[in-house]
Parts: C-alpha cells; sequence; structure tokens
C-alpha cells in the first residue's frame, strides 16, 4: 500500500461516521452551542463540512495566511445542506488524492496570520491534520448532539444509543 491509497483509505472509512452525524444536525438547533466559548452548532458543522477542502489546499498552494484570506465560511441552513457541502468537498479532495502527488507530499506548507507562523509542516501534515480534524470534530458534534438528546452513531462500532446488550 502506498500513503495515497492509506490516506484515501481512511478518509473512505471516517466519511462514513461524518455523513452519520452531520444528517441529524437539526434545523432548529443550528444557531445554539453548549457554552458562549463553543462554537455555534452551524459553524462546528460547516467547519467537518469543509474540512476535506484543506486536502485540496495541500496540493494547490504553498500555505493559507489568514491575513490575507480571512474565513467566510459557507452557507448552511440544514442537515441536507450540510451534507451536500461536505460531498463537494470530499470528492474535489479525492481528486488530488492520486498517486501522482506522492512526491508533492514532501514539501512545505505553511499556515499564517501575517508574520505570524502558526503551523508549518510538509503537505503530508496537512493531509493528515485535515483527517484528524474531521474525527476531532466531529466527536465535538457528537457531544453537542448528546446533549440535545440527540441519539449518537457509533465512529468505531455501536454507541451506547445502539447497543442492545
Amino acid at each position: 500500500m502506498t500513503i495515497i491509497s492509506l490516506f484515501i483509505r481512511e478518509l473512505e472509512e471516517e466519511t462514513i461516521a461524518t455523513r452519520k452525524m452531520l444528517a441529524l444536525v437539526p434545523t432548529d438547533k443550528m444557531d445554539w452551542a453548549p457554552h458562549t466559548k463553543s462554537m455555534l452548532m452551524r459553524n462546528l458543522a460547516v467547519h467537518i463540512a469543509e474540512l476535506p477542502g484543506w486536502i485540496v489546499s495541500a496540493f494547490t498552494k504553498d500555505g493559507l495566511d489568514f491575513a490575507t484570506v480571512p474565513y467566510t465560511p459557507t452557507p448552511a441552513n440544514n442537515a441536507d445542506e450540510l451534507l451536500a457541502i461536505f460531498e463537494k468537498n470530499l470528492a474535489e479532495a479525492k481528486t488530488y488524492l492520486t498517486e501522482e502527488n506522492t512526491d508533492k507530499l514532501g514539501e512545505r506548507w505553511t499556515l499564517r496570520h501575517g508574520e505570524n507562523i502558526l503551523w508549518d509542516a510538509d503537505r503530508w501534515g496537512v493531509v493528515r491534520m485535515a483527517i484528524s480534524q474531521i474525527i476531532h470534530h466531529r466527536a465535538q458534534l457528537g457531544v453537542y448532539l448528546r446533549l440535545l438528546n440527540i441519539p449518537i452513531p457509533g465512529s468505531y462500532g455501536p454507541s451506547a444509543d445502539e447497543q442492545s446488550f
């Protein structure tokens, strides 16, 4: 197996649980947050849906500068729109996860805000981080849903809501 094929396999495996979680975001709770320091559910879910776009950035840009490219979330008002955003970004990301791009994985990629370097890594690290961030934020979304008493699907086996024993 190659690193690219491993990334594809992991992304496809994580996509199953991510779709299930995004599909549960309730329209009437999009602007809810569990704490004043927490993101709104809408913003968290949109962030998850957009994260495969970081894989595209890993192969098409040398980095990202928040000082010159401020973040503007994609508008979404319901679970169907969240899933559409996710599917679009996922499909585009997969077009860059090709064996032809293997040699680019060792090249540098820098996240910054003006002169302030926030993160400097190779492109392999950016792809790895994007997948990790999908998993991390999906877990956060699971906490939000749990606090709203919405049954949670399992990610790596059945959840407490799915267990029958």
